[in-house]
This record gives structure tokens, sequence and C-alpha cells, in this order.
């Protein structure tokens, strides 16, 4: 199944991508090999994953994230990491 998933690049921008294994993805973005706006800012960090049920899902929430606004996605992923230590 494929995941959408936001990185913290080194300049505090947001990447946001898709992917099937985000371990690999992060790995290959990590090391300047997965884009070119993500090489240009190493070292970038995950901060949000999320499974989706298919690659047609990912690609329209992809783009639904990469429309919000950079206060909107910092929003979103305050809201998942307050979530998120709430269930641990």
């Amino acid at each position: 199944m494929p995941f959408v998933y936001i990185l913290r690049c080194r300049d505090g921008s947001l990447y946001t991508g898709i992917t099937t294994d985000v371990v690999r993805r992060l790995q290959q973005h990590q090391t300047g090999q997965a884009s070119k706006y993500t090489r240009a800012r190493l070292p970038v960090t995950l901060s949000w994953a999320r499974q989706v049920p298919s690659w047609s899902q990912a690609l329209k929430e992809e783009h639904r994230i990469k429309t919000l606004t950079r206060d909107q996605k910092e929003a979103l992923l305050h809201t998942e990491q307050e979530r998120d230590s709430l269930t641990r």
C-alpha cells in the first residue's frame, strides 16, 4: 500500500511525496538520490507519513497537501503529533 509523506528540510521547508516504501524513500532523499528539491536542502527528516488504500488516493492526498499553505501544513503536522502522543 502507498504512503503520503512530508519531509522537513534543513532550511525548514516542507516536501510532500508518495511512496510504497517510506524507509527506502527516506534513505534516497537523505543521500540526494530522490529529488532535486531535497538534494539542495539536506539533511531531511521525516515529519509525517500516512498509509492510504491506493496509488490513486495517494496522488489525490499528495496534491491536496501540496495546495495547503505553509501554516496549514504546520497545523497538520502539529495535529498529527498531538494525536500520536495521546495514543501512546
